[in-house]
Formats: C-alpha cells, structure tokens, sequence
C-alpha cells in the first residue's frame, strides 16, 4: 500500500491524518497519567514524548481547552462531585 493510499484510508477511518492521531493518543495519555498517577506536566510531557514542556502545555491546551493542571483540577473537581452525588443518592 502507498504512503498516498494508506493516509486516505487511515483519514476515512479516524478523520484525523496518522500524525494528528499519534498527537492525540500522546496528550490521552499524557492526561490519564496526570488524571490518575497524579503527575505533574513537566513529567508526563517527557514521558509521552515531548522534548519540550511549553510545546507540550500548547498542545494539550489546543486539544483540550485549557492548560494542563487547570484542565486536571477540574476533571478532579468533576469526579469529586459525581461521586458525592452518588453516594448521596
């Protein structure tokens, strides 16, 4: 298959080219480990493969909006509450 035909094929299925899809899944993971791990930024962005903290923090607030521990403070603020409620009910 063709570098040409694999990137239509692969666009038809993600609606992302394989590079904004490997930026993706880094910035995932890069807020799960952050989410989860309790990680700070600076840590995670090396770890997925950032050389680059600042790129880093660009891109993940492209992606999602914010910077990373804003973004990190309100999904936690977001669990907290979800759970509250939950046990509540």
């Amino acid at each position: 298959m063709s570098t040409s035909t694999f990137h239509h094929h692969f666009r038809s299925l993600t609606a992302m080219s394989p590079l904004q899809y490997q930026k993706w899944l880094r910035l995932s993971e890069a807020r799960r480990s952050m989410l989860t791990d309790r990680l700070d930024a600076t840590t995670v962005a090396f770890q997925v493969g950032y050389e680059s903290p600042s790129q880093f923090s660009r891109e993940y607030s492209r992606l999602f909006g914010l910077p990373p521990l804003k973004d990190i403070i309100n999904l936690r603020q977001g669990v907290t509450s979800e759970m509250s409620y939950v046990e509540n009910a």
